[in-house]
């Protein structure tokens, strides 16, 4: 009989781990579960031009892949409920699939802001239909409050800001970005939101969500027609519990460093799956676009019969207030931080070092020290930090 991979999750994750198979030559049947009842689609554009397109006429964030073509069974609006990997089985609510090899990319969902479920104008920003839904809370140019000043936060007040609305932004730590960048590099980013004339709130969690209005912890009362909740998001795997997948501390599935899970003939890719980086020495969740491209690659290498490691140079961009900004590699073992440029103008860098080896890079405004950063970072390559910290020096040019 034919075998069969079932890939549950049709996000980017998953639709290239299809991709990838039959580019790398499985024959078999391929069924991808899809618990959305939309074509699978990209992200990045619903925190952008999904929120501003103009008219009645939807943006069109489609992957253009064709899946009769490609001989994939999509199946959208099946939800995955139980996993039998003993029998290699699982239970969807539209029925129960047989696999012989199984992929999960089931993503990651938005981390809710206790004590909201179920209140009216509090909104997530993950999905398509969360995308529709607060395109016309934009388009009445109400007063809104973002809570989280991350990168989501950051990119839905630019929509916001630029469809007219007043913004306030919320932020229970200290400063913007703080679980991810440095307060050296993050104090920088605060002006942004002031240029962009977004009132943004730090040091200050939020205490209610009332009807029109959100009250603060210190007591400050913020007029709210609509509350957009940007304080992260969490592995979509609670269905796997109790199987004999293991999740590891963040709810994510265990994935070794060939993104093989703990059952057989079981491979995680994507925003739900953590996995071990000898580069960095610690196991990685990555909750970026690029992660749900690169490992399908290996996924689907592996499950084919290969034995390729997963070890990636993280990357991700984010597009806020202006700004393009992009970050590649792992800072957090550096012991050295170099900017490249003035971080009060609108092109500049961060460079981060161990033992005098380039690790990470922060760009701002700045494509062409990425791309060379893209090229060196994998290479763990030792620098000149004299020449690394000119911003008139390539970056490639500072390689010792």
């Amino acid at each position: 009989m034919t075998e069969r991979v079932v890939i549950v999750g049709a996000g980017m994750a998953g639709v290239q781990t299809a991709v990838e198979l039959r580019g790398q030559g499985w024959r078999g049947d391929i069924t991808l579960l899809g618990d959305e009842p939309h074509p699978p689609y990209d992200r990045p554009p619903l925190s952008k031009a999904v929120l501003l397109g103009a008219g009645d006429a939807p943006v069109d964030v489609r992957f253009d892949v064709d899946f009769g073509a490609l001989g994939v069974d999509l199946r959208l609006g099946s939800r995955a409920q139980t996993l039998h990997a003993e029998r290699r089985e699982l239970d969807t609510d539209t029925g129960t699939v047989r696999y012989d090899h199984l992929v999960l990319a089931t993503g990651a969902y938005a981390t809710e802001l206790p004590g909201t479920a179920g209140l009216p104008d509090v909104y997530p920003l993950r999905t398509l239909d969360d995308a529709a839904t607060l395109r016309p809370v934009l388009a009445a140019g109400r007063d809104l409050v973002v809570v989280g000043a991350g990168w989501i936060g950051a990119e839905f007040a630019t929509a916001a800001r630029q469809a007219g609305c007043a913004v306030t932004v919320v932020e229970a730590a200290d400063r913007p970005l703080a679980g991810v960048l440095p307060a050296s590099v993050t104090a920088h980013m605060r002006h942004w939101y002031e240029e962009a004339g977004v009132d943004l709130r730090t040091g200050t969690a939020v205490a209610a969500v009332e009807p029109g209005a959100v009250v603060l912890a210190d007591g400050s009362r913020l007029v709210a027609a609509a509350v957009v909740v940007g304080i992260g998001a969490r592995p979509s795997t609670g269905w796997l519990g109790g199987s004999a997948v293991a999740l590891d501390a963040t709810g994510a599935v265990l994935a070794d460093d060939r993104l093989r899970a703990t059952a057989d003939e079981v491979f995680a890719v994507g925003d739900c799956a953590s996995f071990p980086s000898g580069r960095y020495g610690e196991r990685l969740l990555v909750h970026h676009w690029d992660n749900a491209v690169q490992g399908p690659r290996t996924a689907a290498a592996n499950l084919l019969g290969g034995d390729e490691p997963y070890d990636p140079v993280p990357y991700f961009w984010s597009e806020q207030f202006g700004r393009f900004v992009q970050y590649a590699g792992h800072h957090v073992a550096a012991d050295t931080m170099l900017l490249r440029g003035d971080p009060a103008s609108p092109s500049w860098a961060a460079v981060w070092l161990r033992d005098g080896l380039l690790v990470a890079v922060l760009a701002v405004g700045r494509p062409r020290d990425m791309a060379q950063a893209r090229k060196l970072l994998p290479r763990t390559v030792a620098v000149d930090p004299a020449l690394v910290a000119d911003p008139a020096v390539p970056l490639k040019s500072a390689v010792r």
